[in-house]
């Protein structure tokens, strides 16, 4: 089974984008994928950003493929996290592309 990470935008949205996160998460499980999803992680050094970025690097290492939000582009965390991950052989690429909602476009994100 392959293993997804979801990588988004959190700081500065509304609920920390938490429900775009859940629901991605959700429809990549009804799909028959593993999906490491970074928001329901508990901060292992509260109010720290380091930690959150800790423990999603954790979670992005163990997984075949990266499924990006809308506006990953514009969060710190996750262009580094794309870049790890391409760094190690994943295939990064938009959400639709994972779910097959994208016709036409280019699935491969380069960092």
């Amino acid at each position: 089974m392959t293993r997804l990470y979801v990588a988004g935008p959190m700081t500065g949205l509304p609920e920390s984008n938490y429900p775009a996160f859940r629901a991605a998460a959700e429809e990549l499980t009804l799909l028959g994928y593993d999906v490491e999803d970074p928001s329901t992680n508990e901060n292992p050094t509260p109010d720290d950003y380091h930690g959150w970025l800790r423990a999603g690097l954790a979670q992005l290492i163990r997984c075949d493929g990266v499924a990006l939000l809308n506006g990953w582009e514009k969060s710190g965390g996750a262009r580094l996290e794309v870049n790890v991950a391409a760094t190690l052989g994943m295939r990064v690429a938009p959400l639709g592309s994972w779910t097959g909602a994208l016709v036409g476009i280019a699935p491969e994100v380069t960092p």
